[in-house]
């Protein structure tokens, strides 16, 4: 099934950006250093909205960096072709992104310092998203029908592998001192709080014009026509029919695309494999 994925200890990457000798040696030799700071997510829940917030926050609402340079230059991919020389030639404190799940992350995060930030989403959002994101390009294989994709996602025979233990995994980090949670749900509610508790959490100090260009610069409209941001870069020859980040940027967006059938089958998976968190661990249930 899905033979075009890069398999890698039964998760599927895209081939055209990730090869399996990478991912053993990214988990095995990649060294985090101390002042790294990682921003990981499984996709399509909200990485590039958080990338963008994070660089505005480094240059005190200051447009230029986000203006002029793709977001992938200014946060690396720590597993992709492209990315990873990026990080490793990088001197200084380095900014990078990744989706890998926790027990293929290089093993020296556990051990250092650095400073992650962790962004969950409302997995029937994400499983929307992510159908209409990949869909229709080279990157997957393509589901047909979302009943198709929703058996996919349950599955975890989608790209990255299962959610659900991607959050499990990552979520076992919680009480550390250098791991931030954030969900995207509150992300929305609360914009300025968040961003505000991201500073805390990097130890910056924002002055209030300085926290409202922070708020104007990331949000959904201006990234949607920032081409550094919105992935507009990415030409037809590298994706099929190219890729569409800033699609709709909402919450519970779901509702309207499952069936009521749907929706309880997925309820049931959920109950299942997300047993034993606090009850209001999720700002969606």
């Amino acid at each position: 099934m899905m033979s075009e994925y890069t398999w890698f200890e039964g998760i599927a990457f895209p081939t055209v950006a990730v090869q399996k000798e990478q991912l053993e040696d990214i988990r095995n030799t990649f060294v985090v250093k101390e002042e790294d700071l990682i921003i990981l997510t499984y996709p399509k829940s909200g990485t590039n909205w958080l990338i963008e917030i994070v660089c505005l926050i480094q240059t005190k609402g200051d447009p230029t960096w986000i203006q002029s340079v793709p977001v992938w230059d200014r946060s690396p991919w720590l597993e992709t072709n492209d990315g990873h020389p990026l990080i490793i030639n990088k001197k200084g404190p380095r900014l990078m992104t990744s989706h890998l799940p926790i027990h293929l992350f290089p093993k020296s995060l556990f051990s250092s310092k650095a400073k992650v930030i962790y962004v969950i989403r409302n997995p029937r959002d994400v499983l929307v998203s992510g159908y209409f994101f990949w869909g229709k390009t080279n990157l997957v294989k393509n589901p047909e029908s979302l009943e198709t994709y929703i058996e996919w996602f349950l599955k975890g025979n989608v790209l990255y592998g299962s959610w659900f233990e991607h959050v499990r995994g990552w979520l076992s980090m919680r009480e550390c001192d250098n791991f931030l949670v954030l969900y995207y749900e509150d992300m929305k509610k609360d914009t300025k709080g968040t961003i505000k508790k991201i500073c805390d959490f990097l130890g910056k100090k924002l002055g209030p014009d300085e926290l409202e260009l922070v708020l104007k610069y990331s949000s959904f409209q201006v990234m949607k026509e920032n081409n550094m941001s919105n992935f507009s870069l990415i030409g037809d020859d590298v994706v099929t029919n190219g890729l569409q980040l800033m699609r709709k940027g909402t919450t519970g967006d779901w509702k309207n695309h499952f069936t009521v059938a749907q929706a309880e089958a997925f309820d049931k998976v959920f109950q299942e494999k997300m047993a034993g968190f606090p009850p209001g661990m999720f700002p969606w249930e």
